[in-house]
């Protein structure tokens, strides 16, 4: 699959050269939340899906170990003692001469082998194939720490904007209830109507009705990080804090290096690299295989002649089978095998134009959210001037309250749309991460920070897994501004 020269950012993104090279590690610390970090370390090491894909790699690496045991020879060592009596009526070999009852002993020893001549290649193959496979158990094993830290600070991302819009509204009813409060005196005075009191006490109810739906939405993501590191949900809490600020974005780098970088790729063509080496093995039935099997030990029927020279045998020969009908069994067995390549191949390319995808979404959202974060705070200073400028007029007696209460929930309504931006900034971040392929240290962001957080592509990276830029026949440069 040709790859795309480039990105297609908007500016401010740029080209840059980073020198972290794409380098593995604890990516997550770029948001500098110390109790996500505590959280992340917890997850890897308690996560059960993350042990299952561990055993998973043990069993390929098992496997290839079987597979690869059968380019060289088994040898056996069999003794054993036996005491055996003869039936006076078996069958007769000599009609002239009547059989008769035996009692004896019979101890023997030796050596036996067994070795296949992997003469066309089938042997090799099941080893190719074995060796695929445990290269995919490795990346797969990659993808599920990378979904696994990804999803977590996802989910943390996402429960500290709850925290921020519940402080948010926390802060929304403290005004509304000294709003209340004015409003009531004013009333007692005689200066204003029971509608005013009314009205806002009706907006202070709805607002704290939104706290309890905030919380219930924070429940929810607190339950899944608990999953994720592996606690049982009631055990498990997270206090409240605010949202950090965003990170500075990561580096990109050409289209390319995405392909090196994420071991979902590298897992795709690793399985796409079995399934060919499995159409190998299937041709290899029409052609005979040879097998050798020498022998050599000892037989005697008393044990102090057993190490004799007369007690001596031993044996040699090769076995050739070739298979003249099946009635098309092989022949299935190659058809397949090459539709499993074709099935592979078609889910490697579909890995691919999804990684890319998932980039260009990533690019494109964070310079979108970046704006919108911009006119978010100009919402929110514009809606307190108007609330101010609302409670002086309605003070003055030249509004009615009804302008107040507009104004609030403006406000507050602006507020909540900050925090949920500034939220969607980071959890962006942190899929723009995973889309690249993870793996980027807190320091090396520190170019990108100090070019006003705006992002820098890398002109190169460092592999993911080394088999999985197969496809990153084309390189260049990332944007322009």
């Amino acid at each position: 699959m040709e790859a795309p020269a480039a990105w297609t950012p908007e500016a401010p993104w740029r080209v840059g050269v980073p020198g972290d090279g794409g380098i593995k590690g604890s990516w997550w610390e770029m948001l500098g939340d110390p109790a996500l970090n505590d959280l992340e370390r917890r997850a890897l090491a308690g996560n059960p899906s993350l042990d299952g894909a561990v055993a998973r790699l043990d069993q390929a690496r098992a496997q290839a170990t079987v597979a690869a045991s059968g380019l060289y020879p088994s040898v056996t060592l069999n003794a054993g003692a036996a005491r055996e009596r003869i039936s006076a009526n078996r069958p007769l070999n000599d009609y002239g001469k009547l059989n008769s009852s035996t009692l004896q002993y019979e101890y023997s020893a030796g050596f036996a082998a067994r070795w296949e001549a992997d003469v066309f290649g089938r042997l090799r193959r099941t080893v190719e194939s074995a060796r695929a496979l445990v290269d995919q158990s490795q990346a797969d094993l990659e993808n599920t720490r990378l979904l696994l830290t990804a999803e977590l600070a996802g989910d943390y991302c996402s429960l500290r904007e709850l925290d921020s819009e519940i402080d948010v509204v926390r802060q929304g009813i403290g005004l509304q209830r000294r709003a209340l409060e004015f409003v009531v005196a004013r009333h007692d005075l005689g200066a204003a109507s029971g509608l005013d009191v009314s009205q806002q006490q009706a907006v202070l109810d709805a607002t704290a009705t939104q706290i309890e739906l905030l919380r219930n939405q924070r429940a929810k993501y607190e339950h899944a990080i608990a999953a994720l590191v592996g606690v049982p949900a009631p055990a498990f809490g997270i206090d409240e804090s605010l949202l950090m600020a965003p990170p500075p974005p990561p580096p990109l780098g050409v289209p390319s290096d995405v392909l090196e970088r994420r071991p979902d790729v590298a897992s795709a063509e690793r399985a796409m690299a079995a399934a060919n080496a499995q159409i190998g093995v299937a041709r290899a039935a029409y052609y005979p295989s040879f097998i050798m099997a020498p022998g050599i030990g000892v037989d005697s029927r008393t044990l102090s002649t057993l190490f004799n020279a007369p007690s001596l045998l031993w044996a040699f020969g090769v076995q050739a089978a070739e298979v003249v009908f099946d009635a098309h069994r092989t022949d299935g067995n190659v058809r397949f095998a090459e539709a499993g390549y074709q099935a592979s191949l078609a889910h490697y390319r579909q890995t691919v134009l999804g990684a890319f995808q998932e980039v260009e979404d990533g690019i494109s959202g964070l310079v979108l959210l970046e704006r919108a974060a911009k006119e978010a705070q100009s919402a929110v200073a514009s809606s307190r001037r108007l609330l101010d400028l609302s409670n002086d007029r309605y003070a003055g007696g030249l509004t009615s309250y009804l302008d107040v209460i507009t104004a609030q929930q403006l406000l507050l309504n602006n507020q909540r749309q900050a925090a949920q931006i500034l939220g969607q900034q980071l959890v962006s971040s942190v899929f723009l991460v995973k889309a690249l392929g993870g793996g980027y240290r807190a320091p090396s962001l520190a170019s990108a920070a100090a070019n006003g957080g705006r992002a820098v592509a890398a002109g190169g990276g460092a592999a993911a897994a080394d088999r999985a830029g197969v496809a990153a026949a084309h390189g260049g440069a990332a944007g322009g501004e």
